[in-house]
């Protein structure tokens, strides 16, 4: 524990960060404590210019194996009908180019806005779209496909007989519909799509005839001109009232940006007949962040972001309004008109107070349900109900009625019939999720559990249940045995590996019978059933050494069908082995790690490899979830510009996805021990890697990305374990996330030693070992500021460490521009050649 003073100083850190240090005077100064003055020289190193030597030389290449892999081409992805009859291959572009990743781009309210396209400035895209018939009878090219095309946002009509899809042009983005049978396409709109929210740009009614789209205001002028003088200085104010509320980026700051967020969100709102290509205006015009028809198709719901907006929280915790209309754009009633959710209560099971999560019921013609929350949306209040459910049917009139109550904060519902629905709830203190059957149409009939347990416990996950489409297009429970049946499919995690399965579940006696599972020496996934009553499933298979495919496999006979036959993109790889390592650490914990060694290597013949080792901690509420195994031996050899599997191309040794649980138990948070327990993480995974004769200690080096480079600061804080560190994306100073980060729901000012503890920034003293510090200087993520790579950087060169900061031009928390990716790879093989393999670098 912390004696009174050292109490004191912890808790004035993030204010003498941000002012003291400024405005202190000589007296001031010389009058601090030992303590003061020890911190007083790491911030005054913080707040001089980061001066470092320049490498400006450009972008620059890793050596060619590495380069090869991050430019193999990628595997097309899959979009299946709804009636499991045609299957679209959604070709990939490989990375795009620093210049378009680099494009203007506004940062405001929690978006990222391309103000060309009016659309999202970090959209994926396919480059096309081919059609196959399940049966392999037919594989067909689509006719009339935009040229250059940059495709998105594909959606298959309820029918099954149309899909749509979003091209982006060099002036905006276009909306397109595709015939599977004739395997034609045609564009439905110019570019005038509005593509700046996240979700909801297009909706298919159910008769798979109309759309509804957001379009951008026709002659709504230019872009409104930032001012260049100031009208005066920006202000905020709180009644007091508590808002503790999350680091998040990209806020809206002034009047200005709140005329750019409502300049290039406002949409109006059109109806589309896909039969003659007419569309027609619904509604006025608005900001509008979910447009969602009725499973009927005779009613819209829309929900409406409105004036005043916040500054504090991203748009989609804006004030906004919930109504229906009917199809001639009439207000039938507006359902809810909620503030801001600014004053949230604490914690992570917190929720705002008003009806929340709208949705309709999957297998009526127009029936609309919610709840509201019962305890303040304070989950540290002590109440018997936490949230309750409220329908209206069509045509909405008179009062909401109650038909469900939770314990538990609501999860969700899979809607089947009048009979029969499945309704989830969850708590994360303790982490228990309870699954309950119950009778939409007999809400006096009390509902029935199905399963209570631990969401943590991997092993004992019964599986998710299987839906398919009913005759409004939604997906709805899938049934058996008249009714008394449901099928249950799921990743089987198990003590030799994730095994996949399908189950049928007996609703009457809430028995399971095993139908399927995958065997070794592959690992094979069911995707969905196409045939309930014949066995037939959709899987993807794949082994070790066999890129994944999908087949139709039959659970009755076990006759496999190849459905695709994608090739091994990675083919320099072969000959690499793939070993899940299982070992234990000091106290009895469980834990593993997937180790891969280069292709040929003979441990007799070539003696231990440089390894780098590869983790990100997570946190549990118990040892034996923590001790539980997720991943598979059989699962494919594959590596991303992101895997550190990279380097197994070089002759590195990999020890990747190592476990590092971070358990609390009881009343006792993970948080409570976190470095003493990455310590005993590391130990345990260094001790094992060594005995089996792969490395040596003086060889290895840790790394991570997010969550995983702050454990890897950590671990060269505290921990003489390691030859080197690689940090990416990372945060180091939690007093800069006071209101809490990553799983800890407690404030700095509730918890100041554990947010000075975790803290590796506070130890920048203690890191001797050489560590690698990139970061994407547009990193939005929450928490992990560019900065806090900037004074990481600051404080570790202050105390003579050998560091190196890359910032990655226009890049975000994840990286995309090819220039980016390629150059990350070479600081980091660079880094690893001279400090964990010690090559001596060319002069």
């Amino acid at each position: 524990m912390f004696n009174t003073q050292q109490e004191n100083f912890i808790s004035s850190i993030p204010y003498f960060y941000l002012y003291t240090i400024n405005y202190m005077s000589t007296f001031q100064l010389l009058s601090m404590t030992n303590m003061h003055r020890f911190t007083l020289s790491i911030m005054t190193m913080l707040f001089t210019s980061i001066a470092f030597t320049q490498d400006n030389a450009g972008y620059q290449t890793p050596p060619k194996a590495i380069a090869d892999l991050i430019d193999a081409p990628l595997t097309p992805s899959l979009s299946i009908s709804p009636d499991d009859q045609w299957l679209l291959l959604l070709e990939r572009p490989s990375l795009p180019s620093i210049e378009e990743v680099s494009q203007e781009e506004l940062r405001i309210a929690g978006l990222r806005i391309n103000p060309v396209t009016n659309g999202q400035s970090r959209s994926s895209f396919y480059t096309n779209i081919r059609i196959k018939s399940l049966d392999g009878k037919r594989e067909m090219d689509i006719e009339g496909m935009p040229k250059n095309a940059r495709l998105s946002t594909v959606v298959w009509s309820p029918d099954n007989k149309h899909f749509a899809f979003l091209n982006t042009v060099s002036a905006g983005i276009e909306l397109w519909v595709a015939n599977a049978e004739t395997a034609i396409a045609k564009r439905m709109t110019n570019a005038i799509i509005n593509n700046a929210l996240r979700g909801g740009t297009y909706s298919w009614f159910s008769n798979g005839q109309h759309l509804i789209y957001r379009q951008t205001v026709a002659q709504r002028g230019l872009q409104p001109e930032k001012p260049s003088v100031p009208s005066g200085p920006m202000v905020q104010s709180n009644e007091g009232k508590a808002a503790p509320v999350r680091t998040y980026q990209d806020m809206l700051r002034n009047p200005f940006d709140e005329k750019l967020f409502e300049y290039y969100t406002t949409s109006q709102l059109m109806m589309l007949d896909i039969n003659t290509g007419d569309s027609k205006p619904f509604v006025d015009q608005g900001i509008y962040r979910s447009v969602s028809p009725s499973p009927d198709g005779n009613y819209v719901m829309l929900s409406q972001i409105k004036r005043p907006f916040s500054y504090i929280v991203p748009y989609y915790r804006f004030a906004s309004e919930v109504s229906i209309y009917d199809l001639r754009g009439n207000l039938i009633r507006q359902l809810a008109d909620l503030p801001a959710a600014e004053n949230l209560p604490k914690g992570f099971n917190s929720v705002a107070t008003g009806p929340r999560s709208f949705t309709w019921r999957a297998d009526h013609p127009a029936s609309l349900y919610w709840v509201e929350a019962q305890d303040g949306g304070d989950p540290k209040k002590e109440v018997e109900i936490r949230d309750k459910m409220f329908y209206l049917n069509a045509p909405f009139n008179g009062d909401p009625k109650e038909c469900l109550s939770f314990n538990l904060r609501y999860g969700g519902v899979t809607w089947g019939n009048g009979d029969l629905a499945v309704a989830y709830e969850w708590w994360r203190a303790d982490r228990r999720q309870v699954t309950r059957r119950w009778q939409p149409d007999h809400i006096s009939e009390l509902p029935e559990v199905l399963f209570d347990r631990s969401y943590e416990d991997r092993y004992g996950d019964p599986g998710s249940f299987e839906t398919t489409p009913n005759k409004y297009g939604r997906y709805a429970l899938l049934t058996a045995d008249n009714g008394q049946s449901l099928y249950l499919t799921g990743q089987g995690a198990s003590p030799e590996g994730n095994r996949p399965f399908v189950d049928k579940f007996n609703l009457s006696n809430s028995k399971t019978t095993r139908l399927w599972r995958s065997e070794a020496p592959y690992y094979e996934s069911s995707l969905f059933i196409i045939d309930a009553e014949k066995g037939i499933v959709m899987t993807r298979r794949e082994s070790k050494y066999e890129q994944p495919n999908y087949f139709k496999r039959n659970l009755n006979t076990g006759q496999l069908t190849q459905v695709t036959n994608f090739p091994n993109p990675y083919e320099s790889l072969k000959g690499v082995t793939k070993e899940l390592i299982k070992f234990k650490r000091e106290d009895g914990v469980d834990m593993t790690g997937t180790l891969y060694l280069p292709s040929g290597y003979d441990k007799a013949k070539d003696g231990p490899l440089p390894m780098l080792m590869w983790a990100y901690p997570r946190e549990f509420k118990s040892a034996s979830a923590a001790s539980q195994v997720t991943a598979s031996p059989y699962a494919f050899i594959r590596t991303s510009w992101a895997s550190p599997t990279l380097w197994v191309a070089r002759g590195y040794a990999v020890f990747n996805n190592v476990s590092m649980p971070i358990i609390g138990e009881g009343d006792e948070e993970p948080n409570e021990t976190f470095v003493k327990q990455l310590r005993l993480n590391a130990e345990a995974a260094v001790s094992k890697a060594v005995a089996l004769g792969v490395t040596e200690k003086d060889k290895i080096g840790v790394g991570g990305h997010s969550y995983g480079a702050f454990m890897t600061a950590n671990l060269l804080a505290h921990t003489d374990l390691f030859a080197a560190g690689i940090a990416r994306s990372g945060a180091y100073n939690r007093t800069l996330t006071p209101f809490g980060f990553q799983a800890e729901e407690r404030t700095y000012w509730e918890a100041p030693e554990i947010y000075y503890s975790m803290s590796p920034f506070n130890f920048a003293d203690k890191i001797k070992e050489p560590i690698l510090l990139i970061h994407g200087e547009a990193d939005n993520n929450s928490g992990t500021f560019p900065m806090q790579s900037e004074r990481m950087y600051a404080a570790l060169k202050g105390h003579g460490a050998t560091v190196r900061l890359v910032m990655l031009p226009a890049e975000s928390h994840g990286y995309r521009a090819r220039e980016s990716v390629m150059h990350m790879a070479w600081e980091m093989d660079s880094w690893l050649e001279e400090h964990v393999r010690k090559v001596k670098a060319k002069p």
